[in-house]
Formats: structure tokens, C-alpha cells, sequence
């Protein structure tokens, strides 16, 4: 389907990302069906209950029986229109997409064949369910038919469908056993690309965009050569542009959602891992992308006035945007703001506030227990914002941020201090710099880190 027909659909599509109004929620068990279609178990017969539970075969074999007649009476109609299921129906496929939550129903719909016969929102939403098991997603993967219908499906202009499609695929290729063979039906499928892009590029659904990028995200981290595939076709003229759909889906979910703009960065860090990443941020793309996480962090992110332990709420988005700035910074040309090294002194200030709290009052049981993964992800974030900074301040900036008051003796000292012991070049440097613009500072950093003359000089 051309592109252009597709967006004024997509685009308007439900932020809510729910399956259709009356839908039951998805992280809600199901109500066994009523009793005049299904008894429970304890007054059906024994053979009657699916598994351990309390539903009926009967009243799930009726419904999916009635979908089955409609899908056969519709292709035996020369109409091309679309089917339209009753509001009955509807409403009981609602039901088994919940009910296919329960691992003894899951196996069941696998034994009734089920991915034959269920196409559509509601029906791939039952699927999905049905993937989160391994021995369903097992049995789905090696339906061919079925893997190639799904990849076609990402063309579809129903932001509904496309949501429960891509939870679908991302069920399937997070499972380690039929993961390789996904990402090699994705590579040959060479339209997988350009439906995905135009999502990220063109949908203003929330759920469906946050979806597609953990999508997107899943198959770059588990295949680099499908990502360098996709962005080597990415300089060829008509086909989708990785970096632009990439930094457009982030910027549609900055203000929506925090889980989803992460997961856009980390996508855009794994980019600047392989030279073909690092080759299509290198023009216009990758100034567009600087501009963003700048304003990110300088704008949204760690701002002056905030607590410290605002660091441990935004240390998940701060450490990929970093990252990303320092790659960036070592292949394009770009001008270091005075706010961006603020917030880099600023980070490192906060962390060290953090620590020496941490330190007074949390006792050694507490620190050592749940907090430790934390405690890693929150020094990688110092690591990274060290290690930029130590490259930056290799420039004759010193002087502007004095004048601007972005640098202080506290905060210089603190922020200095995290540049030891790897980067005691760095350090030196600055102290050069800093008794050329501002003597007395660089006596103070001098004395402090016991860094003698003939070191400086």
C-alpha cells in the first residue's frame, strides 16, 4: 500500500493504543464466559474444562466456530470489502484474547490450530498472548504462512493491528529458541524496513510507537548485520531513512513517554557502534540528532535547581544521551554549548551529593541488597559524563564559562575530582588553561589535587 494512503490512518490513529472501545484491559484476568454458554468446570463434565481451569471447551470451540464461518462465507463473497464481526462476536474474541493469557488455554488454541484462523486486531492480540508461552511461540514460529502474513500485516493502516503485530513479532524474536529464525524472515522481507520507519516517522499513537521501537530496538541488539543492512539501504535514493524515523519517534514520545524515549536513545546509541551507523549520522542527520539530545539534556533533563536524587529517576535516559553526544562529538562538528558542560558538572556534582548521602544514612544491609544494580548503572552514567567531559575540556572553552558562570570553584573542584585517576592528561590540561583565564582558580585546583607546577606545565 503507497505510503501516502496509509498515513492519514495511521496518523489518526487512538493514542491509547487500546484494541477497540469495549475491549476488556490486557493486565486483567477474564471472566469465565456466562454460565448459560459455558458452566464452570465443577458442573461441566471433566472432559469439558481447559486444563485447570475453569473454561469451557464447548463455549470457545462455538466462538471460534462462528469466526470460522465468517471468514469462509467472506471468501466465498466476490465483495472486496473488509469483514465486519458482530458486536456479540466482537465482544466474545475480546474474551479469548484475555482468556489467552492462561497457559493451559494458550495450549489449547496451539492443539485447535488457531493461528490458521486468527487474522486481525483482536485475533493477532490472541496470538500474542499465546507467544508469551514458549511451547505456543515455538509452534507459531514454524508456521511459515503465518510468519510471512504477519510481516505483511506491518503494512496494514490500523493502528490497532499494527500494535498487537509487533507485539507479536517482539514475543517471538525475544524468544532465544525461534529468534534467528524471525530475524532471517525479517532480512529477506525487505518491506519490514520502509513499514517500520513509517511508523516511527509518521504515527502520533503512543502505544503503537513505543511498541514499534522495542521492536526495533530487539532486532538491532540480537542482528548488527541486519542493522547495517538496513542502514547501508538507508543512502539509497526511496528507501526509509533509519536515523530520520528513529529521532522523529523520538521526538513524537519526549513529552509522552519516559520508557519509550529511552528505548529510541539506546536504539540511536547502537548506531554509532558500527561504521555504518557512524556513516549516516555523519551529515544532516546526525546534526539533527545532536540538536535533540542537547536540548534534552539541557532543557529537560538534570536542571539546575533539582534535587540530586533526581539523577537516580533520570539516569536511565541521561547515560544513552551522553553516550550518544560523545560519539557524535568525535565524528561531526559541532559547537559545545555553555548549558551542556553545565549540566555535565552539574551530573557529576549530583552524583558526588549522592554518594555522601548515601554513605550517612543508608546502612550497609540496604546498599548491598536491591540497590546495587542501581549503584551500576548509576557509575556508568559518571563514567560516560567523565569521560565527555575530559574530551571537552580539551577545548579553550574555560574562559566563556567562567564569564558565564557556568563553572565556580565548588563545582569545578567536584567535577574535577571524577577525572582521576584515567584521565590525569585531561586534568593537567585544565589546569594550564584554568592559571591562564583564571589564576586564582587554577591555584585552587592545583593545591587541592596536589598537582605541582612541573606537572601543568
Amino acid at each position: 500500500m503507497d505510503a501516502g494512503d496509509r498515513s492519514s490512518q495511521v496518523l489518526d490513529g487512538d493514542n491509547s493504543g487500546s484494541s477497540r472501545e469495549g475491549s476488556p484491559e490486557m493486565d486483567r484476568n477474564p471472566s469465565p464466559p456466562p454460565d448459560e454458554e459455558a458452566p464452570v468446570a465443577g458442573e461441566a463434565p471433566e472432559d469439558d474444562a481447559i486444563g485447570e481451569t475453569l473454561y469451557s471447551k464447548h463455549w470457545l470451540f462455538s466462538k471460534l466456530t462462528r469466526l470460522i464461518q465468517m471468514v469462509t462465507n467472506q471468501e466465498s463473497d466476490s465483495n472486496d470489502s473488509s469483514m465486519e464481526l458482530t458486536d456479540e462476536l466482537e465482544e466474545d474474541l475480546c474474551k479469548v484474547w484475555d482468556m489467552a493469557m492462561d497457559k493451559d488455554v494458550a495450549v489449547f488454541l496451539q492443539e485447535f490450530k488457531a493461528p490458521e484462523i486468527l487474522l486481525g486486531e483482536i485475533c493477532v492480540g490472541i496470538l500474542g498472548n499465546m507467544a508469551c508461552f514458549h511451547d505456543a511461540c515455538v509452534s507459531l514460529s514454524q508456521n511459515s504462512d503465518l510468519g510471512a502474513v504477519l510481516l505483511l500485516l506491518l503494512e496494514d493502516s490500523d493502528p490497532p493491528t499494527l500494535l498487537e503485530t509487533c507485539r507479536l513479532l517482539l514475543s517471538c524474536v525475544s524468544q532465544t529458541e525461534v529468534a534467528p529464525l524471525w530475524l532471517e524472515r525479517i532480512r529477506q522481507q525487505s518491506g519490514v524496513c520502509s513499514s517500520l520507519c513509517f511508523i516511527m516517522g509518521s504515527s502520533t499513537n503512543v502505544d503503537l510507537l513505543v511498541k514499534v521501537g522495542e521492536l526495533v530496538h530487539k532486532i538491532f541488539d540480537e542482528d548488527e548485520d541486519l542493522m547495517k543492512s538496513w542502514l547501508s539501504s538507508s543512502h539509497c535514493e526511496n528507501d526509509p531513512d533509519v536515523v530520520c524515523a528513529l529521532l522523529e519517534g523520538a521526538t513524537q514520545l519526549r513529552s509522552e513517554s519516559t520508557e519509550g524515549l529511552e528505548v529510541y536513545l539506546h536504539s540511536l546509541q547502537l548506531l554509532t557502534t558500527v561504521e555504518e551507523g557512524m556513516k549516516a549520522l555523519a551529515g544532516l542527520s546526525g546534526t539533527a540528532v545532536w540538536t535533540f539530545v542537547c536540548e534534552l539534556l539541557c532543557e529537560g533533563l538534570c536542571q539546575r535547581g533539582d534535587p540530586p536524587l533526581i539523577l537516580q529517576e533520570q539516569k536511565a535516559l541521561l547515560t544513552p544521551s551522553l553516550s550518544l553526544l560523545s560519539a557524535l562529538h568525535s565524528s561531526i562538528y559541532t559547537d559545545i554549548r555553555g548549558e551542556l558542560l553545565e549540566s555535565l558538572i552539574r551530573i557529576l556534582q549530583f552524583s558526588e551529593e549522592i554518594g555522601l548521602r548515601a554513605g550517612n544514612t543508608e546502612s550497609k544491609e540496604r546498599r548491598n541488597s536491591e540497590d546495587a544494580n542501581e549503584d551500576v548503572q548509576l557509575k556508568a552514567l559518571v563514567e560516560t559524563t567523565a569521560e565527555f567531559l575530559a574530551v571537552i575540556l580539551m577545548e579553550d572553552l574555560l574562559s566563556s564559562l567562567l564569564k558565564e558562570g557556568h563553572l565556580t570553584e565548588k563545582s569545578c573542584v567536584c567535577a574535577l575530582g571524577f577525572l582521576l585517576p584515567q584521565h590525569q592528561n585531561a586534568l593537567q590540561r585544565l589546569v594550564v588553561l584554568l592559571s591562564e583565564v583564571e589564576p586564582k582558580l587554577g591555584d585552587v585546583v592545583r593545591n587541592h589535587f596536589s598537582i605541582s607546577s612541573s606537572e601543568s606545565s
